[in-house]
């Protein structure tokens, strides 16, 4: 039985870590970010990255050459600690694991006359969307955290509301260097080492150590422009979401955000060069409020909109909310007054919350919320949603519709025809009173492989 004292213990650590992150994790991040882009500006500007490269690679090779002197008892790992990923959990793998260290966080080169950018694995999607957009580009498939990285989404897997037109983080990428097992180096494209550029994305580093990943790039525009449709019915949801997702000619970007199983808002983009006057909504600024949050106004006053949102703040439009997460975290952060004058500090880097958390914060995070990305066929949305609901019951839902074309690898449509679905994004604390982690995600899980699904 737990003790009175232990009880009030995990109430603080709860209920008043905003205490801890404002005075202490905002600041820290602050400074880091700092830091790190202002050193990413000068290795840039001063073209040096491409020279440090080729050292870099040959560390890596002789940290796996060691290996293969060594017993080989047990498997290779990056050394990076588990608490600096984006994700809200730990592995435990890597205390026991040989850890290689992979310091490759550069831009490489980008190359106009191609139409490419290359750079090393721990690039962040805010350090290339800051670098590209300021010479007039950027790559088709921004996933909208600042803070994800190229080599997480290439071994693992990106999205973002222009893969119902391109595909996933994976479709965009034209070529890989590796370290393989046996310290050489190895790259791979479409036309060399074709098996293993396709078996590379979802591998989670199985294959080798990536060290560099060549990406497509696309002339960038001013503004995208944003329409909101509320919806309130899920059968009114479901076919105005379908209908824009398939739509053939406009709609670069297309997402939905659901408040209730009966109410959201569909949202389609295209890029322009200029807008409206009066319509321009700069929802990056540290005073506007949370994302979500603005697109649940057109929800709640019934009418659709029109407005004009600059690229990069729509690309990462959920990073100053983690999606809706802080809220939880900081339960007063969207009101006016916290905006105006901490705003700018927000968000805390996900790695410091998680390095701060603590066993007891750790532990009651992991038995009481949810965090969970189901890709389903786009024909089982409706029936997937009640899952959902029935399952978890967490709103927001995020819902972004993705190509999937017939390519090798280990994702792939079953009838090795192209097909579309749908990412169902569910974070949060489950509103069910029978919500239990592991068997409430294996039930989901076998749903998902039912409707022929991926997680």
């Amino acid at each position: 039985m737990q003790s009175s004292g232990s009880s009030w213990f995990e109430y603080i650590l709860i209920h008043y870590r905003w205490v801890l992150v404002i005075f202490f994790l905002l600041p820290a991040s602050l400074i880091y970010d700092i830091y790190y882009y202002t050193r990413s500006w000068i290795i840039f500007k001063l073209s040096s990255a491409p020279h440090h490269h080729g050292r870099r690679v040959q560390e890596v090779q002789r940290q796996v050459c060691e290996w293969n002197k060594s017993s080989q008892d047990v498997p290779m790992c990056t050394a990076r600690p588990g608490w600096q990923t984006i994700s809200f959990r730990e592995g435990a793998y890597k205390k026991t694991f040989f850890k290689v260290a992979i310091n490759m966080v550069d831009i490489l080169e980008i190359d106009t006359i191609k139409k490419t950018v290359r750079c090393e694995p721990l690039v962040t999607m805010g350090q290339l969307t800051h670098t590209l957009i300021e010479l007039g580009w950027t790559i088709p498939v921004v996933p909208e955290m600042d803070d994800l990285t190229v080599g997480g989404l290439v071994m693992g897997t990106g999205i973002e509301t222009t893969s119902h037109k391109v595909g996933l983080f994976q479709h965009i990428c034209v070529a890989y260097e590796l370290v393989v097992a046996d310290g050489s180096v190895v790259t791979c494209s479409q036309t060399e080492n074709s098996e293993l550029f396709y078996s590379v994305p979802w591998s989670y580093g199985t294959l080798g150590f990536l060290t560099a990943v060549e990406i497509k790039i696309i002339p960038a525009e001013r503004f995208v422009r944003v329409e909101y449709q509320p919806c309130h019915s899920l059968d009114t949801l479901v076919k105005t979401f379908t209908e824009e997702t398939k739509k053939t000619e406009g709609n670069q970007f297309v997402e939905g955000l659901m408040y209730t199983l009966q109410s959201g808002v569909v949202m389609t983009g295209t890029m322009c060069t200029s807008a409206e006057p009066g319509k321009v909504n700069e929802i990056g600024r540290w005073f506007k409020p949370w994302f979500f949050k603005h697109v649940e106004t057109y929800l709640t006053g019934d009418v659709r909109g029109v407005e004009y949102i600059p690229l990069r703040d729509y690309y990462h439009r959920h990073t100053r909310s983690i999606f809706w997460e802080i809220q939880d975290i900081i339960p007063f952060g969207n009101n006016m007054v916290f905006r105006y004058l901490l705003g700018w500090l927000v968000p805390p880097k996900v790695s410091l919350l998680k390095l701060t958390q603590g066993q007891v914060v750790k532990e009651l995070y992991e038995k009481n919320h949810f965090i969970q990305d189901m890709l389903v066929p786009l024909s089982d949305m409706k029936k997937s949603l009640n899952v959902f609901e029935k399952e978890v019951k967490i709103y927001p839902v995020w819902l972004c519709p993705f190509r999937l074309p017939a390519n090798p690898g280990m994702l792939h449509p079953l009838n090795e025809k192209e097909a579309l679905f749908v990412d169902i994004g569910t974070y949060g604390v489950p509103k069910v009173d029978n919500f239990e982690p592991v068997e409430t995600t294996r039930r989901i899980e076998e749903y998902v492989r039912k409707v022929k699904g991926e997680q």
